[in-house]
């Protein structure tokens, strides 16, 4: 298939549905009792969608999403832009003052819930605008139940071939540090043009007959919205994990051999695979930290000798294969996106035998912009950029990307769009660099540069990533703009007093430069979480949140 001559996203996956056997199994649920949907099956439901979605709604007409992810989601997403209208994806677990914000912002015409649960959240904000409510479960509401549109008996087979490559495909709201959420309105060729990037990374990584991805990232972010349709171009069978508290279990189930998600998720599982290899002694010992030695150099490209190669066919079978074996066995890679993954997590989980690809995006490019190749893993960076744009590091280090990925704009925010995107160059707000083998390095956000009293340029995300290594530390948050020193908020349980940390702080210090040393730090017991309004949907510290609340608290540092 020749993704570049492909007019959308539409026609991207009726053409599939050409090539691939209908009786092939597609999409499945890991939530019990719940059945998988084959190629054919899958195909029948979108065209009843679409057909009543083009009853409801007028070419152009915004028509949202809140759900949890699940087979409906795609089934959705799909029959919406196929019926002439705009996909509107969003979290699940957004504040109120958010959902009120995009419902006025977008104008809904039509709004798809998942449940009673989600459709309480957008209840009061349900305006005139809105012609229907669709549920995927029954609810408490005036809404038509999915179930009653899917047996209904609809002979006509509605394929849009009036869709073209630069008409918006979607507005997925990015999640925001700060502010209101934007509007992104990302387009039917830029999304493909993405695709077609990932084809290089994707050639080497589907070699098996038939890829299987375990899904956990919300469907409503950037990366595992586009991931949906390298998902069809590769004919993979999809399972859709449960909950993040279940996503092992899952794994086991699913036997996922490529897996999308967030540093946050790679950290947790570094300090739990650490802290079970922190208990072991003696041979056992002894053998995982060979693993981690010839692993890294494996990783490196370093040439192992006669004897080490007899040791590290041992970790391979006796360390490498039990800890893949927990994740169902078939892993060829872990992708991970969305914010900086720190090196030695990067070293570490490659090293113990889970090929840990980093790779770099926004949502204005649709998103992903480059990605490591599993035959070169430089894990101090974010791989070449995808071959369908360009890259250019500006005068003062930031990013710039052009091609037909970059975003048509913010919705209803002419300005705002005006100031990222200058004479065809998406402006990141990301710092980066180069290297020889034109493999990005991302080194810091433009915006969250600490500049202390002396006039150093600090990153605090680097400190951050370098302070949580350690387990006792669960989150951290720098501060010190315009300071002469860095100061710390630290998350840790309950039982760990602050003598332990000041320990762990001193050491972590000798690591650090003269000017990221942390000097002094506040040490609380409640986590940055979404719910608190101190994590971004996608786990990204909000910064002017956290500084809002604990201010106060910091400034009594200095």
């Amino acid at each position: 298939m020749d993704i570049s001559k492909l007019n959308s996203l539409v026609e991207l996956y009726f053409k599939k549905t050409e090539e691939v056997d209908g009786k092939r199994p597609f999409l499945k649920w890991l939530k019990p009792h719940n059945r998988i949907y084959n190629w054919e099956d899958t195909t029948q439901r979108i065209y009843k969608l679409t057909a009543k979605i083009k009853s409801l709604i007028k070419k152009g007409d915004r028509c949202l999403i809140l759900s949890e992810n699940r087979p409906y989601w795609l089934m959705t997403d799909i029959a919406i832009m196929n019926a002439g209208g705009i996909s509107v994806p969003i979290f699940t677990t957004y504040s109120s003052n958010d959902y009120e914000y995009i419902l006025n912002d977008c104008k809904p015409s039509l709004i798809f819930v998942s449940n009673q649960d989600q459709f309480l959240k957008i209840k009061n904000f349900i305006n005139s605008d809105v012609k229907k409510i669709i549920s995927f479960e029954e609810v408490d509401a005036e809404t038509l139940l999915i179930e009653e549109i899917l047996n209904e008996e609809v002979n006509e087979k509605i394929v849009n071939k009036d869709l073209k490559r630069n008409m918006p495909a979607c507005i997925i709201y990015t999640s925001g540090t700060s502010g209101n959420p934007k509007g992104v309105v990302l387009s039917h060729g830029g999304i493909l043009s993405n695709c077609e990037g990932a084809v290089e990374l994707l050639e080497i990584l589907t070699k098996k007959k038939d890829p299987v991805f375990l899904t956990w990232l919300p469907l409503s972010h950037s990366y595992e919205h586009t991931v949906q349709f390298i998902q069809i171009i590769v004919e993979a069978k999809v399972f859709y994990a449960e909950s993040l508290e279940k996503l092992i279990s899952n794994m086991g189930i699913a036997k996922p051999s490529i897996m999308t998600a967030v540093p946050r998720f790679y950290q947790n599982l570094f300090t739990k695979i650490n802290m079970n290899f922190e208990r072991q002694s003696g041979l056992k010992r002894k053998l995982i930290n060979q693993t981690l030695k010839l692993g890294k150099k494996t990783l490196n490209k370093e040439q192992l000798k006669f004897g080490e190669k007899i040791t590290n066919f041992l970790c391979e079978k006796l360390v490498r294969k039990k800890i893949r074996n927990q994740f169902g066995g078939n892993l060829q890679a872990f992708i991970s996106g969305g914010g900086a993954l720190d090196k030695n997590i990067g070293e570490f989980l490659n090293a113990v035998g889970l090929p840990t690809l980093q790779g770099y995006g926004l949502t204005e490019a649709s998103p992903v912009v480059s990605c490591n190749l599993p035959n070169l893993v430089k894990v101090e960076s974010v791989g070449p950029p995808f071959r369908t744009n360009e890259v250019k590091i500006a005068k003062d280090g930031e990013i710039l990307i052009r091609g037909e990925n970059v975003m048509l704009g913010y919705w209803n925010l002419k300005e705002e769009t005006e100031k990222v995107i200058k004479d065809g160059w998406l402006h990141t707000g990301d710092i980066g660099e180069l290297d020889s083998n034109n493999y990005l390095k991302i080194t810091d956000r433009k915006k969250d540069i600490i500049v202390n009293f002396g006039g150093d340029n600090i990153s605090p995300s680097k400190v951050e990533n370098i302070l949580c290594l350690n387990e006792n530390i669960k989150q951290s948050f720098v501060y010190g703009d315009k300071k002469n020193y860095l100061v710390a908020l630290i998350v840790s349980d309950k039982e760990i007093n602050k003598e332990k940390i000041k320990l762990i702080i001193e050491n972590i210090n000798k690591k650090l430069t003269l000017i990221e040393k942390i000097k002094k730090f506040v040490l609380i017991h409640e986590e940055f979480s979404i719910k608190n309004g101190m994590l971004t949907p996608t786990l990204k510290l909000k910064r002017k949140e956290i500084i809002n609340i604990y201010k106060q608290q910091l400034e009594n540092l200095y």
